[in-house]
């Protein structure tokens, strides 16, 4: 029997394969699977040098990835739902820029990616252009000082900023890169995210009684 239910963002479907088990009750061998795109220009890195990469994420997830070179299309399909999200996060990861290692981290359970989409911000190109280099930086300085100081890795992709980083930490991150997009100096974000940084280690401290 095969199920399918759509989203907005993917596809996810059910291969029940259904047999009488000893007692008479119906046991289901269930699979599920993520229809994906990903821009081509991402497939190769994807794929890795002699399907190195895909070899190992399907090696770690436990799924299999079927990956479309001249489309883009990439199915995902595995037994643990769990692995399989986490898998799917780490494709869109790799579409939105991130070096495969990098995007890796989304294996682990306490990781996050999130995608702010400029567009939201303006339509036109030019605008964008300037959007990116205010998060990017001169020599990718402001960059780096947000990955320092939220302990986050940032994409600029296309006509995104993607984020991965902890589920403790990406908030401030993404709050920080979504200031910045809205004109805010970038001296005023830092000085917020040193605060932040401040009472987050306070509060460890306080929590492990010292």
């Amino acid at each position: 029997m095969l199920f399918q239910y759509y989203s907005e963002l993917f596809v996810i479907e059910y291969d029940i394969d259904c047999s009488l088990g000893a007692n008479g009750a119906y046991m289901a061998d269930e699979e599920y699977s993520y229809d994906l795109r990903i821009t081509k220009d991402r497939i190769a890195v994807l794929i890795g040098s002699k399907g190195e990469t895909k070899n190992e994420l399907e090696k770690e997830t436990e799924c299999k990835i079927n990956v479309d070179s001249k489309e883009g299309d990439v199915t995902i399909s595995g037994k643990d739902a769990i692995k399989l999200f986490a898998l799917r996060e780490v494709i869109k990861a790799i579409s939105r820029g991130f070096n495969p290692d990098i995007a890796r981290q989304l294996l682990k359970q306490d990781y996050v990616l999130e995608v702010i989409s400029l567009n939201d911000y303006s339509k036109e190109k030019s605008h964008q252009l300037r959007l990116k280099g205010r998060v990017i930086g001169a020599d990718g300085k402001s960059r780096n000082t947000l990955e320092l100081l939220t302990e986050c890795s940032i994409s600029v992709y296309g006509k995104t900023i993607s984020i991965i980083g902890s589920v403790e930490n990406i908030g401030n991150c993404k709050r920080a890169v979504e200031t910045l997009l809205s004109g805010s100096p970038h001296a005023n974000v830092y000085k917020w995210l040193e605060r932040q940084r401040k009472l987050s280690k306070q509060k460890f401290m306080d929590d492990a009684g010292f």
